[in-house]
This record gives structure tokens, sequence and C-alpha cells, in this order.
């Protein structure tokens, strides 16, 4: 599964913002939230049997960034075992600036799974977001378990990265099918094994202790209750976080919702339809250009020719002038294009790199599009930002595939829902087969009976988190406030629309939440 973060996390090193297209309407019946429990809430005892985790104080000290204090607090590695040790969380805030009354604090989390929320904090939320937001409120973010500064999960170093993401994630036969299995079994063993911390920490990643981490943290900065704005992944945390505590709920927006009631199969799948509307957008546009690279004509026939170009590179990979000796192949390639579906502001950089590409044999900037992606840095290290990804889902559901003949009879879906992306994007989905830990948690609802009124943000032409799956959030939360952005992108808030901003602040400064259903474009 391609990662769900905000857009403002991606492509930091190209210095672009990355934002995507369109969802499926067909798919807006698939979700199966009626076979599913809902997530029940925590006991009251539970804070008490916590005590000492709930009785910290945060020591801020200075950490490099102006502005911003830093703080590390304690939690249980295992909450059904405290006295199995501890872990540490890295928080960050950038106090309120004033002037006027003070709210508290605002967490925020900008998705992935394995998106830094602190990294998100300083180079974007805590001086982007709306002035009198920041006036009213400490900005605040934790690294959520397993991920950046909090015990990160490790797999793979800089040069076994490399490999793995050059892996063909698009098997001819039953000889490519065993490679692709073997690199997936390496990361899923090198993440157990890379070192101690990790193969620690590795069983204790899922959503529900990160969410539970979260409370631990709103007890730490003296608030009552949590105030926080998710986007994509950081939808399903946030959702998470009320349904545990749903009387601790504050002002919680959720913008690029997912759907936590759909299997890892179905999420996987719609995601696949996702991006294949958001290219289906961006051909679009391209084809009424005279630079297209794809050519004229219509934006099936542009696909047909993206396919055939993949293909191409499958079968001979083109250079790149990258010191490293990496090549374009297929798998990088597919990444950089989808790494330009987040954002309608880069498709005028895809034009360029698969113009160069495809008639000058030079794949520098599909590559670039996909390091930034993948969060590697020129010097060939990356952050942890896939092994957290793949920690995290590989937790909270069990696998979407158990074996490679299961992934060949759901290929003809996947590619249903996207001619272009499918079959990569369903063989993809076979990581977790191997994951050396059990899944804990399943697919559910999320109904958090009790809690403040919560803003779910959709974005109807979504590619990472498609629209539907805000419209079923929404409905699941017994409080849940439809807010739908008509447009394109991931994620909705900070991007553009005034009418979506301003009822967002307005929800965060004065608890009023936009009406229910409200439209914005």
């Amino acid at each position: 599964m391609y990662s769900r973060r905000h857009p403002r996390t991606l492509i930091a090193a190209a210095g672009l913002l990355l934002t995507g297209v369109s969802a499926l309407s067909a798919l807006s019946g698939c979700s199966p939230a009626a076979e599913h429990t809902s997530l029940a809430a925590l006991p009251s005892s539970d804070q008490a049997r916590l005590g000492a985790y709930y009785d910290q104080s945060p020591k801020w000290r200075d950490c490099g960034a102006p502005g911003f204090q830093c703080a590390t607090l304690k939690a249980p590695l295992d909450y059904d075992k405290p006295s199995a040790g501890d872990i540490d969380l890295a928080v960050s805030r950038k106090k309120a600036a004033g002037p006027g009354k003070r709210l508290g604090s605002l967490l925020v989390n900008p998705g992935g799974p394995g998106g830094s929320a602190v990294g998100y904090l300083q180079a974007y939320a805590g001086i982007g977001y709306p002035e009198k937001v920041r006036a009213a409120y400490d900005m605040v973010a934790v690294d959520p378990r397993g991920v950046a500064r909090s015990a990160p999960v490790t797999c793979l170093d800089g040069k076994q990265m490399d490999a793995y993401t050059q892996t063909d994630v698009t098997p001819d036969d039953s000889g490519e099918q065993g490679q692709l299995s073997a690199a997936f079994k390496k990361f899923a063993h090198g993440c157990e094994t890379a070192d101690k911390a990790s193969e620690r920490v590795l069983p204790h990643v899922s959503t529900v202790e990160a969410a539970r981490d979260m409370d631990l943290v709103r007890a730490a900065l003296g608030d009552e209750k949590l105030n926080y704005v998710g986007a994509s992944y950081g939808t399903f945390l946030g959702a998470t976080y009320a349904g545990l505590y749903p009387e601790r709920v504050g002002r919680l927006v959720l913008d690029g919702a997912m759907d936590p009631s759909l299997d890892a199969r179905e999420l996987n799948r719609q995601q696949t339809a996702g991006f294949e509307t958001a290219f289906t957008s961006f051909s679009k546009d391209c084809v009424n250009r005279a630079d297209c690279p794809l050519g004229t004509g219509t934006p099936d026939q542009a696909g047909q020719r993206l396919k055939e170009f993949f293909t191409s590179l499958d079968r001979a990979p083109i250079g790149t002038g990258d010191p490293d000796g990496r090549k374009l192949g297929e798998a990088l390639a597919t990444t950089g294009v989808i790494a330009a579906m987040y954002d309608e502001g880069a498709w005028p950089q895809l034009r360029d790199a698969l113009a160069t590409a495809m008639k000058r044999k030079d794949g520098s900037g599909l590559l670039a599009l996909s390091d930034s992606y993948y969060e590697r840095d020129p010097d060939g290290t990356y952050t942890n930002l896939m092994f957290a990804n793949a920690a995290v889902n590989c937790l909270d559901q069990p696998p979407s595939f158990t074996s490679p003949a299961e992934v060949e009879s759901a290929v003809a879906d996947f590619e249903k829902a996207s001619p272009v992306f499918g079959a990569g994007l369903a063989w993809s989905s076979l990581n977790c087969a191997y994951w050396p830990v059990r899944p804990t948690g399943e697919a559910h609802r999320i109904t958090a009976d009790g809690a403040a009124p919560i803003v779910v943000v959709g974005t109807t032409r979504d590619p990472a988190t498609p629209y539907p799956w805000a419209q079923s959030l929404a409905a699941q939360l017994s409080s849940g406030r439809l807010l739908t952005y008509d447009g394109d992108g991931h994620t909705a808030y900070g991007r553009g629309s005034d009418c979506v901003d301003g009822a967002i602040d307005t929800y965060l400064l004065t608890g009023t939440p936009p009406k229910d259903g409200k439209r914005c474009s």
C-alpha cells in the first residue's frame, strides 16, 4: 500500500508540494462496515492503572529548531503489561504566539503511517498554519511509536533499500514471483533483526497503542481534552483516539479520511482506483498541451502509452546519472509517477520528467520524484518512513494476501480499478504476508459514542484516501460532521480553499463545527 500522508511531507527535498486527484464514485457502496464490530472505549479505570505514566511533566528544552521546544515522555512498551518496560516518545511544541485567549494544545499528525509528526510540526504546521490558530494554541506533535525519534523501527541500510525499491513488482513468471517474495521476506527479516531496539518495539507499534500514547501526551500537557488535526493516515489515528476516549475528545479535524471498516485488501484496491482517477485527471490536462509526452487523444490512450513505457523499462532500464549507479526501471518510474499524483501542482514537473525519460532516455527526473516519495537523501540514506509504514500496517490488520497465488487471482480486480497501476499495486500488497509479527487488529467501525462533534474532511478527487472513505467515517462516528471539498488533491485544509479553511478555523477557534454535509470548492 502506498503511504497516506499529508502532501506537505512529500517531495520536500525537491521543493515540491504533492497531492493528487479523483475518487471512483462506483466504490462508494463497497464498505462492509456492517460486518464489523465497533471499537470499544477503554474503561475509566485504565488511567488509574497506568498512574505513573499519566503523572509525567515534560521537561522542555531547546532542540535546534528556532521557536520550538522538545521533550521526551515515557510510555509502556506493552499496555497490557506495563511492567515490561518503557519506550521514549519524542514531543515538540511551539507555544501559542498570542495575543488573545489561549485555547490549550493542538496536536498535529501528517499521516503515513510513518510520517514524522515532529518534523511536520517544525517544517510546516508550527509556522504555516493560520496565524490566528497558532496565536491561540500551543502547536504540538509527538512522533508515534516506531517512527522517526520515537523508538524507530529499522529494517534495511541504504544500499539494501536501493535494491528493495527497484524490485520488479509486476512479475511475469514464477521466477520473478519468487524474487518478489524473497525481497518482501528480506525486508521483513531485516525489521526483526536489524537491531535489538527495533525487534523489541516491532510487536507494539499498532495504531491503537499510538492513540493511547496520545492520551499520555494530552495529560502531560495539562489538557482535559484532546484538540487535534490529523491528515491522511492521521485521521485513522485520530478516529481511533476518539473511539477509545470519546469523553476526552475536544476539537478533532480528520482531513483526508480513512475508512477503518475496510479490510486491507479492499483498502488497497480502493486506493488503487484513487490513483487511477488521479492519473486520468493528469492525462486529461496533459493531452491538451503541446508538450505532453504522452501524446494526444484520450486519457485511456495516454494511459496505454504510459503502460508501454513502463513495460519498456521492465525490459531495459535507462540511465539516470545517479552517483550510486541506479538506473530507472519500471518500479522506480511507477513510484515517481504516483508521487506526482498527490498534487496537481506537481504535474508540470511530471510532464518534464516523463518527456526527459521517454524522449532522451534520461531517468533522472522520475528518479528524483521516486526518491522524494521514499524519503531518500542524496547521501543514499533513508528515513524510517517505509519501515514504520510496513510495521504499522502489517500489525493493524491481517495481510491483504497470504500467497502469490492469491495475488494472481486478484490482479484482474486491481487492473479493473486501475489499468495503469493495478497489477503493480496488487503485487505490492503481498508484503505483509511474510511479516514476522502476527497482526493484533482487524477492520472495525468507529462510532465514538458520546464524543463532541468531529469534523471529517473529504476531497472528491483524492487519490490516496478516496472520498467515499470520508463519507463512511463521518457516517460511522456518532458525532461526525462531513465537510466536502469538491476538488483535486490529497487533503483539503491549507490547500487554497477559503471555504474549507474558514470552516476549520472557525471550528478550532470557537468549537462551532460546520453544518454536516457542507460543500466547498
